[in-house]
């Protein structure tokens, strides 16, 4: 909410002609750069500013920049008490939607410059530093978590996607296998891609000769996730990942007290159970 507020606010700063100060006979000379480094330092904003304009004025003599950073996303900046920064990724994501909602998008609420622009590059780098191991072929923002962090989902070509946000103790990710699970989106990923991904885990395993055509997760603990696995051949099998590595199997007719048991393959615990 604090958020939205703040969009709000400089949606109208940035954009009525009528609060921007854009006379340079009103307003004394500012240097763009080290100006935007500055606000960035006083928000603790990790940006290394390497190009930064002036786009105006607030009535209360607050100047509105937009600055591009050597790493990461840029910034468009209001010097106010406090100074406010609004994340061009974000920024843009927030247009996307306005505009897939057939809403205008106000004037001087995205970012502008050329380095600025590359919102992919920016996720990628996100996903990487959170250790998503695929090459991300796409991505987005997903949202906000609880404590008011950015959300991020990214999509890797022929395997399961990643929703990942930046905590306290740094980057996280949630494989979109779970995220489905609780009935939330992945845009990214289809099921197919997460079966192809979730194949080269059998190989060695107790089943490596099952032909994997479904899977869904159960559950998990401190002892791994629990994953239902329906092959080709009709059976269907529990199986326990810890580390991204199957550390045990089940046949579903002796796993029915493992989150609820088998629904990919219900006759094969129906059949257990009628013995």
């Amino acid at each position: 909410m604090l958020r939205t507020l703040l969009i709000a606010a400089m949606a109208v700063a940035f954009a009525n002609p009528a609060l921007a100060q854009r006379n340079p006979r009103r307003a004394p000379a500012v240097d763009p750069l080290p100006a935007a480094q500055a606000i960035l330092a006083a928000t603790g904003t990790d940006c290394q500013v390497t190009e930064a304009v002036l786009l105006g004025q607030t009535p209360e003599k607050d100047n509105l920049l937009e600055a591009a950073c050597a790493t990461g996303p840029g910034y468009l900046l209001q010097s106010s008490t406090p100074p406010q920064t609004f994340d061009c990724v974000v920024l843009a994501a927030t247009a996307d939607k306005r505009r897939a909602a057939g809403q205008e998008v106000p004037a001087g609420t995205t970012c502008s410059l050329p380095a600025n622009q590359n919102v992919m590059a920016v996720i990628t780098a996100y996903a990487q530093a959170a250790g998503v191991p695929c090459t991300i072929d796409a991505g987005r923002v997903a949202g906000a978590s609880a404590s008011g962090a950015t959300v991020y989902e990214v999509g890797c070509p022929g395997a399961d996607g990643y929703r990942i946000e930046r905590t306290a103790a740094g980057w996280a990710k949630t494989d979109c296998l779970q995220v489905m699970s609780s009935n939330a989106i992945c845009e990214f990923t289809t099921a197919a891609e997460q079966v192809a991904g979730f194949k080269p885990k059998l190989v060695g395993s107790d089943i490596d000769d099952c032909d994997a055509q479904q899977i869904r997760l159960m559950g998990q603990n401190d002892n791994g996730q629990f994953i239902e696995v329906k092959c080709a051949s009709g059976e269907g099998y529990v199986t326990r990942l810890k580390d991204d590595a199957i550390a045990q199997v089940y046949p579903c007719a002796v796993a029915q007290r493992v989150g609820g048991g088998c629904t990919l393959t219900p006759a094969a615990a129906s059949t257990a159970e009628q013995q």
